[in-house]
């Protein structure tokens, strides 16, 4: 099998398409997050003032939540890597060989 010809099987188009499909669902999905509270931050600072507690803002609650939204995340990308996407890739290896 020669290169034109893997990266023209069904399987390896397959798996950018899957690979190309995730990256860009997880993309969006972190761009309203982040844009999302900068947003709020910069045009509803009324919203980011609200005290929660006797020293903190929602907005202080927001920016740690957008933190810890991106680490959730990058763990959703790395166990779907992990368990999905690289088995596709060993399959297609053993295809070569």
């Amino acid at each position: 099998m020669t290169a034109r010809d893997f990266t023209n099987s069904e399987k390896f188009k397959d798996l950018v398409r899957t690979r190309w499909t995730f990256s860009f669902i997880m993309l969006a999905i972190l761009f309203v997050i982040y844009y999302g509270y900068i947003y709020i931050v910069a045009e509803h600072k009324e919203i980011a003032a609200i005290m929660v507690g006797k020293n903190v803002t929602l907005g202080i609650v927001l920016c740690t939540a957008v933190i810890v939204g991106s680490w959730i995340l990058t763990l959703i990308y790395v166990v779907w890597a992990n368990n999905v996407y690289d088995k596709k890739v060993e399959s297609l290896k053993k295809d070569l060989q």
